[in-house]
């Protein structure tokens, strides 16, 4: 079992920056993989960015490529994602998930756990 906890969101300008975080506990963090995805209101949950377990490999979305940036901190059991040039249509609730399964990495379903969400708002 592990709990995620995110924190970081809240009401920025279109052009600029947020950095959210992502706090694990219970197994070990190292174990997994870990994923960030948002959702808006009346859309379905859109994978954002992949890091594997070792920070090795990072993967993102075409929409944030460029502009977003995950990290992870194996010893302080924490994942990051740093947003840059942020634009209106990136406002949504931010999740971050936990992954062990082989899967598509942008599929929410292979998560196994996942964080309660922290609201990114972006504004024109």
């Amino acid at each position: 079992q592990v709990q995620l906890v995110e924190s970081g969101g809240g009401l920025v300008q279109a052009g600029g920056s947020l950095r959210l975080s992502c706090a694990a506990s219970g197994r070990t963090f190292s174990d997994y993989s870990m994923g960030w995805f948002r959702q808006a209101p009346g859309k379905d949950r859109e994978f954002v960015a992949h890091i594997s377990r070792g920070a090795g490999s990072t993967f993102y979305a075409d929409s944030v490529k460029g502009r977003f940036t995950i990290s992870r901190d194996n010893a302080k059991n924490t994942v990051y994602l740093q947003m840059n040039s942020l634009k209106p249509e990136d406002t949504a609730v931010y999740y971050c998930g936990a992954r062990t399964r082989i899967s598509l990495l942008s599929d929410p379903l292979g998560y196994d756990y996942w964080g309660q969400g922290t609201q990114v708002t972006v504004s024109s």
